[in-house]
């Protein structure tokens, strides 16, 4: 889930509105939070730890998937896989992690 995405869902949850979330923001006024929850722009580190305490997260689970995202140890491949997997139900991903584990264990045997 995008960073937009989350704080909509949280700000929802949680009945918070967009001037007060400001209010709990250091500089950052409503336009700004406004703009954080359409996407249009992102929170520095200073701000992000502010939303999270607002929001009562920790400020690792707002960035998860932005992170993930930006990884540059990833391939695209990766990238592409774990979108996949992520639209997969719990019982799709349990038999595509088994079938991903013995093609790795294959693989790892024939290198032997």
């Amino acid at each position: 889930m995008s960073l937009d995405a989350t704080l909509r869902l949280l700000t929802k949850a949680s009945g918070l509105t967009a001037a007060d979330l400001a209010a709990a923001i250091p500089r950052a006024g409503v336009s700004t939070v406004k703009a954080w929850l359409a996407g249009e722009k992102m929170p520095g580190s200073e701000q992000l730890n502010a939303l999270a305490r607002a929001f009562g997260v920790p400020a690792g689970a707002l960035l998860s998937e932005l992170a993930s995202t930006l990884d540059p140890a990833r391939t695209q491949g990766e990238h592409d896989l774990l979108a996949a997997y992520r639209a997969l139900n719990t019982r799709q991903q349990g038999a595509l992690l088994e079938v991903a584990r013995g093609m790795a264990g294959q693989a790892a045997r024939r290198k032997r």
